[in-house]
């Protein structure tokens, strides 16, 4: 029995799925909007402790590796240890930032649907009770739906299958032969890691890698983040800003292509109980396949509320959903990056005040 009843749902005005980047930072500025925690919204986060996805990645990651972190509004993260592990140095500082602005994350809370409810308020259904809320922040990132690809064999492979979500460092890898599999920035950490302690790597893309060198300043990064506004804009599923921004050719990079880490082979079209293997008769034996190959979209408890487009994803105009008024998605698209996140949570917090003050009774669009 929760405090509000198992059956009774607790009536508030905003419900903030996930206290990541973009969900502090939309929980932040409720706050300083005269919004009370737990009286006029809730922050609901499923992770064991602050942090967002940075709680989980591998030790190896340290914070000097972590590139563009941009700190959350309010309250720069200065002094960090550049060689601690980034899992540590974001999860601290994300739990001082909740203690600092008070925001009462409720926490591990799992979200498992939300639902048209009466009187015009959403209905959203969690491990702790239900909510009926006239808005919703969903920044629920994509942690935790990681993209495992499929190809004729892998049922047949008899070594060891992981995806990044599953990578622990280096060490797991020694004497072994490792096929990595993906061309965005975390295949090239992993690789640049293993390859001191494994056996053997190869390094498989389904597209050449596109370097990017020198300066990537803020035009730059508009032109990226516009193209993949566009897809969200269109309802097709998003892609990463990383996806068009190329890869940074840093000094360990040039370092690790110069000894031939980054050599990369074309997609393989197949995968045998030893290895994989091409269609022109070229095969690599391995050990483990380490598919770096990224994440979706974790949106699958707004199912119940018929958002997605024809093209897959959820077409969302600003931070709002275009089907649904009350719903904004954060972290989700051109929003995904740490500075994209800050902005997405001032600017759904904006509408949603705009949308509490003309509707207070809001109806959905369908």
């Amino acid at each position: 029995m929760n405090d509000f009843g198992v059956h009774e749902a607790r009536d508030v005005d905003v419900v903030v799925i996930g206290a990541g980047q973009a969900g502090l930072s939309a929980a932040y500025h409720l706050r300083r909007s005269g919004f009370e925690p737990d009286r006029d919204f809730v922050v609901l986060d499923h992770a064991p402790r602050a942090g967002g996805a940075w709680q989980f990645r591998w030790a190896s990651l340290t914070y000097g590796k972590v590139h563009g972190m941009h700190a959350l509004p309010g309250k720069e993260l200065t002094g960090a240890d550049p060689a601690r592990p980034s899992s540590e140095v974001i999860g601290d500082y994300f739990a001082d930032y909740e203690e600092t602005f008070d925001l009462r994350v409720h926490r591990p809370v799992d979200v498992t649907a939300v639902r048209e409810g009466e009187g015009g308020r959403l209905l959203v259904e969690t491990s702790e009770g239900t909510y009926a809320t006239r808005a919703l922040v969903n920044a629920t990132g994509t942690w935790d739906r990681p993209f495992w690809p499929r190809y004729p064999g892998q049922e047949t492979f008899r070594g060891r299958q992981l995806h990044t979500a599953q990578y622990s460092g280096p060490e797991a890898f020694a004497g072994q032969r490792v096929v990595v599999v993906g061309g965005g920035a975390s295949g090239t950490q992993h690789l640049m890691e293993i390859a001191d302690r494994a056996a053997a790597t190869t390094w498989v893309t389904r597209r050449e890698p596109v370097w990017r060198e020198g300066r990537f300043g803020e035009v730059q990064g508009r032109a990226a983040v516009a193209l993949v506004e566009e897809r969200v804009r269109q309802g097709l599923p998003p892609q990463s800003v990383v996806s068009v921004t190329g890869l940074p050719l840093n000094e360990a990079v040039r370092e690790a292509r110069e000894r031939g880490v980054l050599d990369r082979l074309p997609m393989f079209d197949r995968i045998t109980p030893t290895g994989v293997a091409w269609a022109d008769g070229r095969t690599v034996e391995a050990d483990v396949i380490l598919w770096a190959t990224g994440f979706r979209a974790a949106i699958d408890h707004l199912a119940p509320l018929r958002l997605r487009e024809p093209g897959g994803g959820i077409q969302v105009e600003g931070t709002r959903a275009v089907r649904d008024p009350r719903v904004h998605l954060v972290g989700y698209g051109p929003s995904a990056s740490t500075i994209g996140a800050n902005r997405a949570g001032r600017a759904a917090v904006a509408e949603i005040r705009a949308l509490l003050r003309s509707a207070p009774q809001p109806v959905a669009v369908r």
